[in-house]
Parts: structure tokens; sequence; C-alpha cells
């Protein structure tokens, strides 16, 4: 499996986490995850391509999207603003027989919550929830407008399929792409190379470069490189490392390769984006 994201989301009594994210946040570029929690995004400027297992919706300014549990996703914005609610779904069950089998149905995967949604209502809800969490709302009023999204939604079938949303076919090769995921995450600080990543997902070079292009839009060492710029941005805003020291960190041998590829992915140096 990928880098299956087990961190808490928000608190332990209140677990609905809102993400603000701009092109200064070190996630700008949303590296492919997953979790067990349930994900609400909404683009608010811009342009996001988000991709869910091998499935790309573009979102545009006042989208939004649902993720659901254990799909692999990221996205590539495009002057995008956008935010992100990730909430543990288990937490909504209120006690109620019918409530709880529809929210068991949805953590097992036995249903699952249309990505695009399509309903006035239900884009409306989905708002709601932002704007209450956004200005730090009534924990009352964020988790009713969850029970009336989740009852909109029961209500109107049309926005719960009991199909999941990959074949058994795109399954597996899911599976084969959280196991690579998981191989960069867990090693992107050594020498990764191509030949490596290859005989993690069992395949040849060649085939391997088109199965991770198909899947997710960009090669891997694209994406190796990405992931890694990602990790130095979190230590440069959330440690006192030189810049030398988390390169190092963060599987770079040469410092200026590492500001040269910095300065690609987010415009500005290493030295900059800690500045600001």
């Amino acid at each position: 499996m990928i880098f299956n994201e087990l961190k808490q989301h928000g608190e332990e009594d209140f677990p609905f986490e809102l993400y603000r994210v701009d092109a200064l946040h070190p996630k700008y570029e949303m590296a492919f995850h997953w979790h067990t929690n349930l994900e609400l995004i909404r683009v608010l400027d811009g342009e996001l391509t988000l991709t869910l297992d091998n499935r790309t919706l573009n979102l545009q300014s006042g989208d939004v999207a649902i993720v659901n549990s254990e799909t692999v996703h990221g996205a590539t914005p495009k002057d995008c603003r956008y935010e992100c609610i990730v909430f543990n779904l288990a937490f909504l069950k209120p006690g109620n027989a019918k409530c709880d089998a529809f929210i068991d149905d949805l953590l097992t995967r036995n249903c699952f919550l249309h990505e695009r949604p399509t309903s006035k209502n239900t884009a409306a809800l989905i708002h709601a929830i932002f704007d209450e969490i956004g200005k730090d709302g009534s924990p009352f009023k964020v988790i009713g407008l969850f029970h009336s999204l989740l009852g909109e939604m029961q209500e109107k079938s049309e926005f719960i399929s009991h199909l999941p949303p990959t074949s058994m076919h795109d399954e597996k090769k899911v599976v084969k792409l959280k196991t690579v995921l998981k191989y960069i995450r867990e090693n992107f600080d050594k020498n990764v190379t191509l030949e490596d990543m290859s005989a993690v997902a069992g395949f040849s070079e060649k085939y391997f470069c088109k199965f991770f292009k198909d899947m997710t839009g960009t090669t891997p060492i694209s994406y190796l490189m990405a992931y890694r710029i990602e990790r130095a941005a979190r230590k440069l805003l959330g440690s006192d490392l030189s810049v030398t020291q988390i390169a190092f960190d963060c599987g770079f041998n040469d410092l200026s390769y590492f500001i040269k590829t910095f300065k690609a992915f987010k415009n500005l140096s290493p030295k900059e984006y800690r500045q600001n």
C-alpha cells in the first residue's frame, strides 16, 4: 500500500480538519496518498485537476468534490486556491440503526458517494460546511450540516453507487500503484532509481513508466522529485535546519541541484520560500 495517512485530523472529540491551500503551501501540488477518512474539496480560484485512483476530474472555481475512503488521490493546481476538509465519518454515527447502517456501508466500501455532486442542494450543503468550519463555527451546526448532507445523499439515491468507482482490473492497478508509492515515501531520502521502482512494481522499466504515467499523469522520477520538494518545503517551514541539511535529508546530494529543482517547483528559492 502507498503512503497511508494515519495522522489525527482535527481533535479527538471533533475530528474535522480544514486545510487552506495556496501556492505557498507545502502541499500545493497534492501528492498521491490515501486515508480511511473521507475528504471534501472545494476550489476557490483557478483550476484543479483532481485524480482519484485513475479517474480525472477537472474542477473550476466554485466546484466541489468528494473523496471516498481508501481512494488514492492527488491534485495538480493551476493558479489555484483550494480547501480540503478531512473528517472521520464514523464520528457522525448518531446511534440510530438505519443511519448507522448507511454510514457503515460507506466505511466498509459497500457503497460509495458520487465524487462529483451535481445537485445544487448537495453542493450548497458542502459549501455551508466549509464556511461553518472556516469561521470556527458551532460544532452543533457543523455536525448538523454533515447529517443534512448524508441525509440528502441517502434520500436521492442517484448520489449513491453500490458499485466501486474502479473495475476489478483497475483495482489491481491501484494496488500496484499503492505499493510503489509506499516504497517512494519510505525511501525518498535515499538514492531511489527507476530500476528500484520498477522492481517493486514487478514490471520492466519501459512498461512501468507507461503504467505510472497512465495512473498518475506524471513520470515516476517527476513524482519522486515532487515528493522530495514537498518534504523539503515542510522542513523549511517547520524547522531551523539549514538549507544544506534539508537538501541532504530529502535525498539531494547536490545543493545547487536542490535549489534549482526547488525553484522549478515553487517559483522561489528555498531561502525565499522560508522567508515568505
